[in-house]
């Protein structure tokens, strides 16, 4: 049973149309293939036995006749007449035999003709026959073997076969192929406005604001696109609110700093040493409230943009190299992708501290990466690793660095994994920790391309 079931969910189309049009399709076939049943088992049946039983009786009266009356002027008129009154072609060969009496093949071999054919023949006649339904297209020919020799009967197909199957067919077909198109056309409407809520709400889950979408379609679907709108536009309020709400907490934190800063500055000589270390923790406060306000506001305000991402790679690397890092980079020449560019190099530039902090060799690789996943096509990524030959982290409490405030080193505020993390989910992607080849630890960056 379970067997049965993977191999329909492998048959079964995978997308909403392809569903629909099945649920769609299925019963028609169903429909049309029970009134074809009917009609071939009722209709069609009784009136192909009829229609061979009439020609069955009219070559069967012309055998009987010319058995009886076997005058050469007898069987003239016996022609003459069969052919005004019955419409049949007749000529007779004088001491001929059939040779096997075997029946060739119909024309139409899923029609009843043949069959009803033979067996009329065979109530009617009485007499060796053979039927030919090849040799001619316009007539059936059929030989009796006569006593003296045989018959042959030139019937024309329109006596065994009535133009009404044709229409019916064509009624079948085109009524069917005319009510799919018609769901196929709405049914793919209805899809188009279901597969452009997906697309809006998945750019706005990384980034990607395109405004309100338009609700169409089916009252159902019209439905959830007002409520995506209700639900982005509390999002942004949400964001913006709390984006001026830290910016105003930032300011208000870094006016009695100044005020600090500006009373070290004045403190009377002699105290020099202990101004350097005061000034020394106040610079410490105005950069946790800087990293602080980053990791809270996440970034959200900035807008992906086209942006070379290998250049942005580059320079991040660059950087840290004028800090003193032994660090190389591994990237193409170029790869645009759609970006939130400052967040991305605060995504970077963390993972690069972190490598600084505790390795003396770090290794930046910039590479794209098609992944496949099951039922889909094959979609574009691009990874960047950032390796170093640190002690590294034990991977039992990995996914416990990403946690805010978590901090497995002196020297760390606990949130520059966190902000990473957040900033690449921002993007569409994640940010992962391994075990590096160096050594020491990998941040693997993944992002959609």
């Amino acid at each position: 049973m379970k067997r049965i079931a993977r191999l329909l969910r492998g048959i079964l189309p995978r997308g909403l149309l392809g569903r629909a049009l099945l649920i769609i399709l299925l019963p028609l076939l169903i429909l049309q293939g029970v009134a074809l049943q009917l009609f071939y088992g009722g209709h069609l049946d009784v009136i192909s036995r009829r229609l061979a039983g009439g020609v069955a009786g009219d070559v069967g009266m012309v055998a009987e006749l010319l058995s009886r009356f076997p005058g050469e002027s007898d069987r003239s008129w016996i022609f003459h007449e069969a052919a005004w009154r019955f419409d049949l072609s007749l000529a007779f060969e004088p001491g001929a035999s059939i040779a096997g009496g075997a029946n060739r093949p119909s024309w139409l071999p899923i029609l009843p003709l043949e069959d009803d054919l033979v067996q009329a023949m065979g109530e009617r006649v009485r007499l060796p026959f053979d039927t030919d339904w090849q040799s001619d297209p316009r007539s059936v020919i059929i030989r009796v073997q006569l006593p003296d020799g045989v018959l042959h009967v030139e019937a024309p197909r329109k006596r065994l076969f009535f133009g009404t199957l044709y229409l019916f067919v064509i009624w079948m077909v085109g009524t069917s192929l005319l009510l799919f198109l018609v769901a196929a056309l709405f049914m793919k409407n209805q899809v188009r406005a279901i597969r452009r809520l997906a697309s809006a709400a998945e750019a706005f889950g990384v980034g990607r604001q395109h405004g309100p979408i338009k609700p169409e379609g089916a009252a159902e679907v019209r439905q959830a696109a007002a409520a995506f709108n209700q639900m982005q536009g509390r999002i942004r309020r949400f964001i913006n609110q709390r984006t001026e709400m830290l910016a105003g907490i930032s300011h208000d934190l870094r006016t009695p700093l100044t005020r600090l800063r500006l009373g070290l500055a004045m403190l009377p000589p002699g105290a020099e040493e202990d101004a350097t270390a005061m000034s020394e923790d106040v610079a410490e406060m105005e950069r946790l409230i800087a990293t602080y306000l980053a990791f809270a506001r996440g970034e959200g305000t900035e807008q992906s943009q086209p942006a070379d991402l290998a250049q942005l790679v580059r320079d991040v690397a660059a950087k840290a190299v004028r800090g003193g890092a032994a660090l190389s980079v591994q990237a193409p020449e170029s790869l645009v992708l759609p970006l939130r560019v400052d967040a991305l190099r605060r995504c970077l530039g963390n993972l690069l501290d972190n490598a600084c902090r505790h390795a003396a060799k770090i290794v930046v690789a910039l590479r794209e990466k098609p992944v496949m996943e099951a039922g889909r096509a094959p979609t574009r990524w691009v990874e960047i690793t950032v390796d170093d030959d640190g002690p590294g982290i034990p991977e039992a409490a990995r996914e416990e660095a990403f946690r805010p405030f978590a901090s497995f080193s002196a020297g760390g505020t606990g949130l520059g994994l966190a902000i990473a993390r957040d900033i690449a989910r921002a993007h569409g992607g994640d940010v992962v920790l391994e075990g590096s080849p160096l050594g020491g630890l990998r941040a693997r960056v993944k992002l959609p391309a």
